[in-house]
């Protein structure tokens, strides 16, 4: 009752607020006497307080400290203690021992709270490689790393290697399989592991061309129920049948890659169903792959299937067709971005430094190719089916023009009648194909540089030098950088014998391009004309290092070695030109002449002969063959070379009377007479063969000697009378060239005096002559006098008949061939004609790029 209030009795809102623990009195502290003394002893035994208030400390309790026993303490403010003894029941103690301390310490223990004082920590138990978990997971770790190993090496090109390492995961992976089943793990198999190792092993026997091996693995991935997606791997299958050729096992394996590939993996379907009209273009069913292909154009068109599609409607024939496909070829999109982004703007600085950065990155190098690939496949499309779908090519031509013109390739329609010109070119007909190039004139830089580079080129090589200059300057004032058209200007100053002028032409070209080969050979003809040796064999040695395999650029080296009179590194380039072109007659006929001037008779027979049975018709090497067998006193041998001599220049007497004297020397006087009155049939007033004829029937008592003889005193006396008649007129020549002088000197400044005829000029060759292929010292007039030479001082025998006179060979001897071609280069692809210079033949090329 006492705690019930009554409704009407007012509540003391603010009873209980003093009151409060005494032992919670902080202002007392300073007047509690036992306090104070704790405070100022803090080390040995506190004496007992009492409380201040009494009957507050109901206890007292021992104090603990570490060198004595618990001596009983009472608190200074009389609060009562834990684990005080209260009305006889005890209370429970908490927090008796502080974090480091033990009630069993001793003295002199120091104070180690973390225990350093037990030494280091043992070390960490071994991984226990025993384990079979252990061991698998280390042979899993060696199969990845080979496959790796394997991959890496394919791709640097080592295949066997690959294979190797392929090989030795396919081994571990089935050790590993064999040790999950022994120890009771097969449910926990890596299939995906299996199935890289398998793959891995098909992949690398395909790179090494093992096709039954790859398939054999293919089907064995292909036929476990385990790997899911495996049918997408028939596709691998059908390209290695397609490699093999086995067209039809081709399309069914592509066929059924097909069915098993959703129609979600749209660009992996196109690819396939391309390669299966590839395949039915090479089996020859183009109906079949038209279909596939107009597919392909329907769903995602691409530049190659339009290609192709077009390429198979030209098989077949079909005009209205080959125009609609190249329409779709032209339409494609390409997907890439204009160039104009690409320029950068003059106003914002940091836009131009992205388009530094852009311009010439990955991507930027992708979108060049393609749309380069993609200008590369109209044209020749262009090409192509140009001439069938109308009744001439030019009117196809134009066709193929005008659908450029409106597309977005319209840059290719200038090039397009470039190649307009070239076709007319390839058919010979010069006409058209001058008029179709000089419309180029009005045209943009670029192209009018391209047309009037062709012009020149046409031009000189129709020796029309001035027409060729002209047009020359005209491809030099539209792009001064335009390589082929300074090789052109070179060429036509070099035709003028301004060598000087030339070779800075040819320096020019080669500024703007490095990689001119044309102007770097011309260059180095140039310095040959000019007779700077050592600079025109750097030129050669420089082009050697671009063209390794040229045989005029060998040639042309072997030949500056023999003008510097160096004849061993001669012969080392002219081995290494045969062995390029082991079947060149003037190059082993050059080695045998460099072989005979060094002493080497056997050598040089070697290669004169070799020279011989590839080209039987070179008068300087038969008669070196023919000479040579009458000094190794092998005439019989000799007749079979002077005959073909005689074949070859029927009007030279001097080959016939080299076969009438073999013929003598081999003790053969029958033929030999035969052969004489031949010889004297043809050529009557030959005195050499009438003395022959009259020594023969005299020896052999033949009656036609008194005819022969009074036939030589004719002839004889007729020479003689030819001789008076030229020596006299000589000297009345002589007599009135004194008398002119005299009559000049009497009537000295005269206005009507009559000046002298000069002497007409040595004809000069034209800067495309070379003065013969072996000129300076090695010229072929000065071989061919060389030879005439030996076979004049070659020693007679002792029969009666034989003729020691040196007026046996008095013939001249002519070339039929003429003067051998050096020419310079145009900007043209080249073909070797003979060895000293490439002569030019028309090509795709002649586009400057």
């Amino acid at each position: 009752m006492e705690n019930v209030h009554l409704a009407l009795e007012e509540e003391d809102l603010y009873s209980g607020y003093n009151d409060f623990n005494p032992t919670f009195d902080s202002e007392e502290l300073e007047n509690d006497a036992g306090f104070q003394q704790a405070v100022r002893t803090s080390h040995g035994r506190r004496p007992p307080m009492t409380a201040k208030f009494p009957g507050t400390a109901i206890g007292v309790r021992p104090l603990a400290t570490s060198f004595g026993s618990r001596i009983p303490m009472a608190s200074s403010m009389g609060r009562p203690m834990t684990g005080a003894v209260q009305d006889g029941a005890a209370r429970p103690m908490t927090a008796v021992r502080a974090a480091g301390y033990t009630s069993s310490m001793t003295r002199g223990s120091n104070f180690d709270p973390l225990g350093q004082s037990k030494g280091p920590a043992p070390p960490l138990e071994s991984k226990n490689e025993d384990t079979p978990e252990e061991k698998i997971k280390i042979l899993e770790k060696k199969v990845n790393d080979l496959i790796k190993e394997s991959c890496m090496a394919q791709s640097k090109g080592a295949v066997q290697l690959a294979l190797e390492k392929a090989k030795e995961a396919g081994k571990k992976e089935r050790a590993l399989v064999r040790q999950r089943e022994q120890t009771g793990n097969a449910e926990h198999i890596n299939f995906d592991l299996s199935y890289s190792v398998l793959l891995n092993l098909a992949n690398q026997f395909e790179n090494n061309e093992m096709y039954p091996e790859a398939l054999n693995t293919y089907q064995v991935i292909v036929k476990n129920k385990i790997f899911s997606n495996a049918g997408r791997l028939k596709v691998n299958m059908a390209n290695i049948y397609f490699k093999q050729k086995n067209y039809p096992k081709a399309i069914k394996f592509y066929r059924m890659a097909l069915d098993q590939i959703s129609n979600a993996h749209k660009e992996m379907r196109i690819k396939i169903m391309q390669n299966i009209g590839v395949v039915f273009v090479r089996m020859g069913q183009y109906s079949d792959a038209i279909t596939s292909f107009e597919h392909i154009m329907s769903e995602s068109p691409n530049i190659n299937t339009g290609l192709n599609l077009t390429l198979c409607y030209y098989a077949i024939g079909d005009r209205e067709r080959m125009k609609t496909a190249f329409q779709k070829l032209i339409s494609v999109p390409l997907g890439i971005d204009e160039e104009d982004k690409y320029i950068p703007s003059n106003d914002d600085a940091n836009s131009n430094m992205v388009v530094e950065a852009i311009k010439n990155d990955k991507l930027h190098q992708m979108e060049r190719n393609l749309k380069i690939q993609a200008e590369k496949y109209i044209m020749t499309a262009a090409k192509l089916i140009a001439p069938a779908i109308e009744t001439s090519f030019a009117t196809g031509f134009d066709w193929c023009v005008d659908m450029v013109k409106s597309s977005q390739y319209v840059e290719l329609a200038n090039d397009l009648e470039i190649n307009k010109a070239i076709t007319y070119l390839r058919q010979k007909d010069f006409n058209q194909a001058v008029e179709t190039l000089k419309t180029f004139e009005k045209k943009d830089s670029r192209v009018k540089s391209a047309a009037a580079t062709n012009l020149a080129f046409i031009y000189f090589l129709e020796k029309d030098y001035d027409q060729a200059e002209r047009y020359a300057d005209v491809s030099m004032n539209a792009d001064r950088y335009n390589p082929a058209a300074l090789i052109n200007k070179g060429n036509t100053v070099f035709v003028k014998q301004d060598y000087e002028k030339a070779a800075e032409f040819f320096k020019e070209a080669l500024r703007n391009d490095s990689s001119c080969t044309e102007a770097l050979y011309n260059l180095g003809l140039t310095y040959k004309k000019l007779n700077r040796l050592e600079e025109a064999l750097d030129c050669f040695l420089k082009l050697h290092a671009i063209l390794r395999n040229s045989a005029q650029v060998m040639y042309q080296l072997a030949k500056l070695y023999d003008l510097l009179e160096d004849p061993q590194q001669a012969i080392e380039w002219l081995m290494q030109v045969i062995s390029v072109t082991p079947t060149d007659p003037q190059a082993l006929a050059k080695l045998g002449e460099l072989h005979d001037g060094e002493g080497d008779k056997s050598q040089a027979f070697q290669y004169y002969y070799e020279s011989f049975r590839y080209y039987p018709c070179n008068i300087d090497v038969i008669e070196w063959l023919g000479a040579y067998y009458i000094e190794t006193q092998f005439c019989e041998k000799a007749i079979q070379y002077f005959e073909r001599a005689t074949l070859i220049q029927p009007s030279q007497v001097k080959w016939q009377l080299m076969v009438a004297s073999c013929y003598r020397r081999s003790g053969n006087y029958q033929k030999a007479l035969e052969t004489y009155k031949e010889i004297h049939r043809k050529f009557p007033e030959n005195v050499e063969c009438l003395r022959f004829l009259v020594r023969l029937c005299t020896d052999m008592g033949l009656k036609e000697v008194q005819e022969y003889a009074n036939k030589l005193k004719k002839v004889e006396k007729m020479k003689e009378i030819r001789e008076q008649r030229v020596k006299s007129g000589r000297e009345g020549s002589a007599r009135g060239r004194r008398e002119g002088r005299e009559g000049r000197e009497g009537s000295a400044g005269s206005a009507d005096d009559v000046k002298p005829v000069s002497q007409p000029e040595s004809k000069q060759f034209s800067p495309l002559l070379d003065s013969g292929r072996d000129s300076g010292h090695s010229s072929n007039s000065t071989k061919g006098e060389r030879l005439s030479a030996r076979m004049k001082s070659l020693p007679g025998s002792n029969e009666p008949y034989e003729a020691s006179s040196p007026k046996e060979l008095d013939a001249s001897y002519v070339d039929p061939l003429g003067p051998q071609v050096e020419r310079p280069k145009t900007g043209a692809k080249k073909r070797v004609e003979d060895d000293d210079f490439a002569d030019e033949e028309l090509g795709d090329d002649l586009l400057p790029e």
